[in-house]
């Protein structure tokens, strides 16, 4: 049964997560008090997720290393240049604004990227890789990140925010290996399988409570909201264009784009709420919370794209 609801949560991911930011934000004097359970019920999700990688696998994906330096140049540097330029350029002198965005592009790659690399059948083993790695560096490369592009303008709470991405991300991704590796893979079948619908319905909480904490911004922004979400979702999509590109440019195989195309272009969207809310005025998580609403969404239809175009190469070859 729990496969099943599994199943079911992995197909409509792409609309259940939309849905429970709009219910977060309609029923926010009623569950804003358990903002505090987002941590929590994060490090649960990511140590979910970490039950299917071990050090045997990273090992072997790191052999090959040039997929997972581009992926994380893109992450780490491109994107959140980018995102401080168009954010210039769109929003001039709105501060909080600016570092939302870059704060959305800044956070690692998120779980969720190994769920979609999976159904398109990618390489599993580089993506596990890419989110690992990107979740130990978080603590050290998201304050410092910030700290450099926006830090002249916002106050930037770094030693709060590397102990936070330390209890929310990395410690519950090593323990999640370790389990793996002490139990040669069985914690898969018998805990992560079970996990795995839990840590789903952990994420539409997590997005609940969140839309709840910034809900009073939400309601008040009307026409300027719209603008905003536009250009994070062009943000979005460039993410994973260039992620894409990167991967054919450097003539990787069908499976190694499609890894990169999703690791590079989605985010831990979930752990940017989290940080933007407890470190930062709510203003800033206006633009992560709209990335939130649209990530799943468009990596749907970057599934699509991926899916046509390898059709495509295929015909034309026979």
């Amino acid at each position: 049964m729990m496969f099943h609801i599994n199943k079911f949560l992995e197909k409509t991911m792409a609309y259940f997560i939309p849905i429970s930011v709009v219910i977060g934000v309609l029923i926010s004097d009623y569950i804003v008090d358990f903002a505090w359970l987002i941590p929590w019920i994060f490090a649960f999700m990511t140590f979910a997720g970490s039950l299917n990688s071990n050090f045997a696998s990273f090992k072997d994906a790191v052999l090959h290393p040039l997929p997972i330096f581009v992926t994380l140049t893109i992450l780490h540097i491109i994107m959140p240049l980018v995102s401080l330029g168009i954010g210039h350029l769109m929003f001039p002198g709105e501060t909080l604004t600016i570092t939302g965005m870059v704060l959305a592009m800044a956070i690692p790659t998120g779980i969720t990227s190994f769920v979609w690399v999976a159904i398109s059948k990618g390489n599993n083993v580089l993506a596990l890789t890419i989110i690992l790695i990107g979740a130990l560096l978080s603590p050290v490369i998201v304050p410092l990140t910030l700290d450099l592009l926006v830090g002249g303008t916002v106050e930037i709470n770094a030693v709060g925010m590397m102990l936070g991405l330390l209890w929310t991300i990395v410690i519950p991704s090593i323990a999640g290996m370790i389990l793996n590796q002490v139990t040669k893979g069985k914690v898969v079948d018998i805990l992560s399988a079970r996990l795995s619908p839990f840590s789903k319905l952990g994420m539409s909480i997590v997005v609940m409570l969140n839309g709840a904490v910034v809900a009073p911004y939400l309601l008040e922004e009307n026409y300027r909201l719209i603008g905003l979400g536009i250009v994070v979702i062009i943000i979005s999509i460039l993410g994973y264009v260039f992620s894409f590109l990167a991967g054919k440019l450097l003539k990787q195989e069908k499976v190694t784009v499609i890894a990169m195309t999703f690791t590079g272009g989605m985010r831990n969207i979930s752990a940017g709420v989290v940080l933007a809310t407890t470190y930062f005025q709510p203003a800033v998580a206006i633009p992560v919370v709209l990335g939130m609403l649209f990530q799943q969404v468009l990596a749907s239809i970057f599934k699509g794209f991926l899916q046509r175009y390898y059709d495509k190469l295929d015909q034309q070859e026979d």
